[in-house]
């Protein structure tokens, strides 16, 4: 049922999105970072390297014993398993490492590490950035540190535990954030919860990333309510992503993208 609701929102989303490639955009601002961004098709040089790793965890028949705190649930699961179901695709972690290029953000958060591979592409970009990742499971933070190890990438910080009792130490230790990319728990009360604690670090030139923004109706109430927050400027649905702005120079406005 949710893979069939998914499937027809992916089909609205796709006959009304209407602003491709920066046409229909009025904002310079938002403008450039369509073009340059979102639609930029450059390969990077760590690009190969990273998906390298991707297609090693698709191939890995280790079996993790998973405690998933959104659920309440145990689980034993393959990596191989975990890799091939639930990893964001090369597609949007490279729009990340790009939106981190973009933003030249040195201090960021992610909630929700998996593997690592959306970590290594959002602390790729920056040499000098600081990157905290949030990760529930221990067994599947370990793979995470083994790709980071294999990767060369020391910029990278891994919290393990349950995000709800983790995140407000972690922002305490931050003076702001620039990016943050919020790919945890699906439901709305947490996502909502995230972004509100999170925002309490942001500045005018942060952006915030919330991931699966319509994995379920639950998660597209939470979109809806991020939309209209009263510190958010712009914002940019991509229908696997939702791209938040809080400029001051910007105007409310919500834009549906192709990608």
């Amino acid at each position: 049922m949710i893979r069939f609701r998914v499937v027809f929102k992916f089909v609205v989303h796709f006959l009304t999105a209407k602003n491709t490639h920066g046409f229909g955009v009025h904002s310079p601002l938002i403008y450039h970072f369509t073009k340059f961004v979102i639609y930029n098709k450059s390969s990077y040089y760590i690009f190969p390297t990273i998906e390298k790793i991707r297609l090693s965890l698709k191939n890995d028949k280790r079996i993790l014993h998973v405690v998933d705190y959104g659920t309440g649930k145990n689980r034993n699961i393959s990596v191989a398993e975990i890799a091939s179901s639930s990893l964001k695709s090369a597609k949007y972690g490279q729009l990340l490492y790009r939106m981190t290029d973009y933003s030249k953000a040195l201090n960021i958060l992610e909630l929700g590490t998996s593997f690592g591979l959306t970590t290594s592409y959002l602390a790729s970009s920056v040499s000098t950035s600081r990157i905290v990742s949030m990760e529930g499971s221990q067994p599947i933070a370990n793979i995470a540190i083994e790709n980071f190890s294999s990767l060369d990438i020391n910029n990278i910080q891994i919290v393990v535990g349950d995000i709800n009792q983790t995140l407000s130490k972690v922002l305490n230790e931050f003076n702001r954030l620039d990016l943050i990319f919020i790919d945890a728990n699906h439901k709305s009360e947490a996502i909502l919860s995230y972004f509100e604690q999170s925002i309490l670090k942001i500045h005018t030139g942060s952006i915030i990333i919330v991931d699966d923004i319509y994995w379920s109706s639950d998660m597209e109430k939470a979109w809806e309510q991020i939309k209209k927050h009263s510190r958010v400027t712009t914002t940019i649905d991509l229908f696997q992503m939702g791209i938040v702005f809080f400029n001051s120079d910007l105007t409310k406005k919500h834009y549906k993208m192709r990608y």
